[in-house]
């Protein structure tokens, strides 16, 4: 990680803590949270009673997709907290990128008042390639799931899978060639044999790279692999 990085995200979390907390979409006083209980209800969520178990894309009655059916992917099931529309697209965007590190904290609780997983072992945050990680100077997957795993009182799992290659960039591809392009991008440290998964990401695009990734984990010995998003594109 580079001093200059290293430094803004230590001025930022310094901000985050001790300044008084303006709302990220409003510019309004929050009272200490990064969004504002106005715009907090104004955000764009996901349906989670109408919404494939599998995918999390919109479906009718919750039932699985077509897709879903047509082509299984590697995990079992996956819960999507927002749509990847505005502001939530502008507020993912601002963590990943701009190092506003409240913003994880304000996902991790609007994530936890889902239901917990049942009978999950461990939290896995969508590993970051060792290059991206110096470069970005954090995990955003593993700020957003380290509250998660202390109140659920889950083990979070920080070095069981590599991401052992850098993908090259995603966008414009379609989902096969996305499934192509993450072939073997992971490896497990350690078998995870019987255990049930849980893996935590800000978005899902496609799916490719929690597909990949779930397959990695099933190698491993993992039986249930279950996806916890922050944002589902449509």
């Amino acid at each position: 990680m580079s001093n200059t990085i290293a430094l803004q995200r230590l001025l930022n979390h310094v901000a985050d803590l001790l300044l008084p907390q303006e709302c990220f979409v409003c510019g309004a006083g929050s009272g200490g949270e990064a969004v504002c209980a106005a715009c907090r209800a104004e955000l764009p969520l996901q349906p989670q009673e109408a919404a494939c178990p599998v995918c999390a894309l919109p479906s009718p009655g919750g039932a699985v997709c077509g897709r879903c059916l047509r082509e299984p992917p590697a995990f079992d099931t996956t819960r999507a907290l927002f749509a990847y529309a505005f502001p939530v697209d502008r507020m993912v965007q601002a963590l990943k990128y701009h190092h506003r590190l409240a913003l994880a904290r304000f996902f991790a609780d609007r994530l936890l008042e889902l239901p917990p997983p049942e009978g999950a072992d461990l939290l896995l945050p969508m590993p970051l390639h060792a290059h991206r990680l110096r470069e970005r100077g954090f995990n955003q997957a593993a700020e957003i799931a380290r509250p998660l795993a202390a109140a659920w009182g889950l083990p979070l799992e920080l070095a069981t899978v590599r991401r052992e290659r850098e993908v090259p960039a995603q966008a414009g591809l379609d989902r096969k060639a996305r499934i192509a392009n993450l072939r073997n991008a992971f490896r497990c440290a350690r078998p995870l044999t019987g255990l049930h998964v849980v893996v935590v990401d800000d978005v899902m695009t496609t799916g490719a790279s929690l597909n990949e990734l779930a397959r990695t984990l099933k190698a491993g010995g993992a039986v249930r692999v279950e996806n916890l998003i922050v944002a589902r594109t449509p």
